[in-house]
């Protein structure tokens, strides 16, 4: 990270906050957000549940035979469901395997239907929710950072705020830091390069 990428990240800052508002009001379908499928997964809550259980408690017959074939044929169990649906292999070489790989496939399309409220909806949906953790990511990082340098230079840290993510002109924020044109630009430097040094 340097001078410039600092700068922008932090000029950046108010976009990205915006951003992620506008992201988190972005309907689903079905009453539901995006904001509420990043924080209320039901469906993965109940499944740390069952996680616990051994799953002849919790399946049926059929169920059983799908998870069979599914730990045949997966390498791999990712955890988000456009991720679970690429895992999924198109096809096996046993014709009842094949059949169950089918009905696991329409079984997590149905769960993204009931999610999206249309089949051809839900990458987009994905995008969406994507793009939100990636950003809510971001401005955690930042926020940290910022932190981390109040903690220690909190002169710094307000002078950052006040003339990057603010956008104040410098005669502002030296007027509210109450220091002159030379001690801003010096402390301007030492403040980036500071957080530079934190947020690597």
């Amino acid at each position: 990270m340097d001078e410039t990428t600092v700068i922008e990240q932090l000029s950046n800052y108010k976009r990205i906050i915006a951003r992620i508002k506008v992201l988190e009001n972005y309907s689903v379908g079905a009453g539901i957000t995006v904001s509420r499928l990043n924080q209320d997964d039901q469906l993965m809550e109940l499944h740390r549940r069952l996680r616990g259980m051994p799953s002849y408690m919790y399946l049926s017959k059929r169920e059983q035979e799908l998870e069979t074939a599914a730990h045949a044929y997966l390498d791999k169990y990712p955890s988000g469901i456009r991720a679970q649906l690429r895992a999924v292999p198109a096809g096996a070489s046993d014709a009842d395997d094949d059949k169950a790989l089918r009905d696991l496939r329409a079984k997590i399309e149905k769960v993204i239907e009931a999610r999206t409220g249309s089949k051809d909806g839900y990458e987009a949906v994905v995008e969406r929710l994507s793009e939100l953790q990636d950003l809510q990511a971001q401005r955690d990082q930042i926020d940290a950072a910022l932190e981390a340098l109040e903690s220690y230079e909190p002169d710094y840290a307000k002078l950052l705020r006040a003339h990057y993510i603010d956008g104040r002109p410098w005669n502002e924020s030296a007027r509210e830091l109450n220091v002159s044109r030379d001690v801003f630009y010096r402390w301007r430097k030492k403040a980036v390069s500071e957080y530079e040094k934190i947020a690597k």
